[in-house]
């Protein structure tokens, strides 16, 4: 090997040690991972709805109940509103008269439809013997899901009660599960309040 290629060897080696030492100390840009506001939930607090003809329960403190427009044969349709959460649970009441199969297969579709945007349905029994109610709950997991919790509560004779959980927003289930998981134990207390009249 002579003087001549071994300079050009250096010099090349001398080139690429350069270009390395520059290219690795840029600092790599690196953005900023996109953040979820801060939710601050408020301390539990209920009181009585009494207004409906057919049935009376315990709400949060921090909701309102409004009436729903009535259509004909739907009296007892409400909205629980959560204004801080930008949240609706629409609530209907139907009278039961030996259709009770059909509201239940009615409730068990509804919270079924979403099942092509969930990644799981879990549902959990309410049995209330000294108030006679008795349902279900479906909590419905998955990014999208346009109502994460749906439920119904019936007497079996004469009541039957379908709830779901709205918002007016459409829900990143992973960013809002601290409110979903606040709203559930909400209609969980609303079920356990609820008596028929």
């Amino acid at each position: 090997m002579n003087i001549r290629s071994l300079l050009s060897l250096l010099s090349g080696f001398a080139v690429f040690c350069a270009i390395c030492g520059f290219t690795s100390c840029d600092d790599h840009i690196v953005p900023k991972p996109k953040g979820y506001l801060r939710i601050d939930l408020p301390e539990r607090a209920y009181q009585p709805f009494d207004s409906a003809q057919h049935f009376r329960f315990d709400y949060s403190a921090f909701a309102r109940v409004d009436r729903a427009d009535q259509k004909a044969g739907h009296d007892d349709w409400y909205t629980i509103v959560y204004p801080q959460f930008k949240a609706e649970v629409y609530v209907s009441y139907k009278a039961v008269d030996k259709n009770l199969p059909v509201f239940l297969e009615d409730a068990r579709t509804l919270a079924l439809t979403h099942l092509p945007k969930a990644s799981g349905i879990a549902d959990s029994i309410v049995i209330v013997p000294e108030n006679k109610v008795y349902g279900n709950f479906y909590f419905i997991q998955g990014k999208g899901v346009a109502s994460p919790i749906q439920f119904y509560l019936t007497d079996s004779v004469h009541h039957f009660v379908r709830g779901a959980l709205y918002f007016g927003f459409r829900p990143e289930n992973d960013s809002i599960a601290p409110v979903i998981h606040f709203l559930k134990d909400d209609l969980r207390h609303l079920a356990g309040s609820l008596e028929w009249k």
